[in-house]
């Protein structure tokens, strides 16, 4: 909205300094600079917002290794699975896939992410491993 209200405004003054000054070379000028503002605005919007209209995880965010390190403390459980994506302004969702010889539920492992509160939805998978079990 402020970009279109200052490129009125742009428009106004050319209109007022070609009819009171006659200078209408102005009308052209202001339409050249008020594109460029368009165009900075635009493209500042795009950055910022593309990760995510994208569901990109942004390469600065160490979430996935924190997610890992907490998930994995205990020794048995191992991520098989995790993707990540951002879902608003410092805002992620996840789904972590778990396998573990004595799983947890899947309210234990949300419990262990709980203090990571830019993660606003988890859906969590749980699998039994059977490799390396004793045979009866």
């Amino acid at each position: 909205m402020l970009v279109d209200a200052f490129t009125s405004v742009l428009a106004i003054i050319a209109l007022i300094g070609g009819k009171f000054a006659g200078w209408s070379w102005l009308d052209p000028i202001m339409g050249i600079v008020g594109s460029g503002v368009v165009f900075s605005w635009a493209y500042a919007l795009m950055r910022d917002t593309s990760g995510i209209l994208l569901d990109r995880t942004p390469s600065s965010s160490d979430l996935p290794d924190q997610i890992r390190r907490a998930v994995e403390r205990d020794g048995d459980s191992l991520i098989t699975d995790l993707y990540l994506w951002q879902v608003g302004t410092g805002k992620f969702a996840a789904i972590v896939s778990i396998v573990a010889h004595e799983p947890r539920s899947s309210d234990e492992y949300r419990e262990l992410l709980r203090e990571h509160e830019e993660l606003v939805h988890l859906t969590i998978e749980t699998e039994h491993c059977r490799e390396h079990e004793p045979h009866s």
